[in-house]
């Protein structure tokens, strides 16, 4: 019963902290030809799937990731920069390869939402799209490779709520599923209305700030994070319905006229 409870709680955890990633497949993957998009998503999260069993496998090396790799004193930074209260703080002065992931994805994940807003602003998506400067293979290794980003948390997250591996690998096979599940319908919906494809693409813009303040540390709760995803989510909803009955209507009147 302890198991099947705890295999619960980190499934449930896996698939809210794979939100964020959901969304950055619909973003990435609605930049290829419609009839590549589903395959592309689902080779990237195939391939995601193995990069999260690749990281479970190597508990050893993940929690290592954690420990200091330098400080940034040693590399020329004075002391004062990270002093607060009158006090040296330790965990802003030193730096581990984890953090350097969290920078590293978040500076990434910052020029491409940066980069893909421009382009529908300034109607760039189509040129791109017509000169075929996307490829599958391109748009999958992106998904994978920001996966790890997306995962290093959650993956640290479930080695401290369990100490099964077997459960582990378990939770993360069931929380990509869901995801392989619901990617299309959420790709779909996201791609079908403007408004909301721009909504999630200034989340993925809040995302990427989060871990780069993540990576020179600077924590930020998550659930903060998500339910301004959520408030705005159901703004934008109900926008939408304001606008399908204007439009409605609209017709209604046109045709009584």
């Amino acid at each position: 019963m302890e198991l099947a409870i705890a295999l619960l709680a980190l499934t449930a955890m896996e698939i809210v902290l794979g939100i964020d990633n959901i969304v950055f497949i619909a973003v990435l993957s609605d930049r290829l030809p419609p009839e590549q998009r589903s395959k592309g998503r689902k080779l990237g999260l195939i391939m995601a799937l193995g990069t999260r069993l690749l990281l479970l496998g190597s508990l050893s090396w993940i929690m290592g990731m954690t420990e200091p790799a330098f400080t940034w004193t040693s590399l020329g930074a004075p002391e004062s920069w990270f002093m607060h209260g009158g006090e040296l703080n330790h965990e802003l002065m030193t730096v581990s390869w984890k953090d350097l992931v969290l920078l590293g994805g978040g500076m990434f994940l910052i020029y491409k939402t940066t980069k893909e807003i421009h382009e529908q602003t300034t109607g760039g998506h189509h040129e791109h799209a017509v000169h075929g400067n996307v490829t599958l293979r391109s748009v999958v290794m992106q998904i994978a490779i920001l996966d790890i980003v997306f995962s290093l948390d959650s993956v640290i997250t479930a080695v401290g709520m369990v100490g099964s591996l077997p459960i582990m690998i378990t939770a993360v096979i069931i929380a990509v599923g869901v995801m392989v599940l619901f990617a299309d319908r959420v790709s779909a919906f996201v791609s079908k209305h403007p408004t909301l494809k721009m909504l999630a693409l200034s989340f993925l813009m809040l995302i990427g700030v989060m871990l780069v303040a993540e990576g020179v540390g600077t924590h930020i709760e998550k659930g903060y994070i998500y339910f301004a995803m959520a408030f705005s989510l159901i703004v934008e909803m109900l926008n939408m319905r304001v606008r399908k009955q204007d439009s409605h209507a609209g017709h209604q009147a046109a045709s009584g006229a």
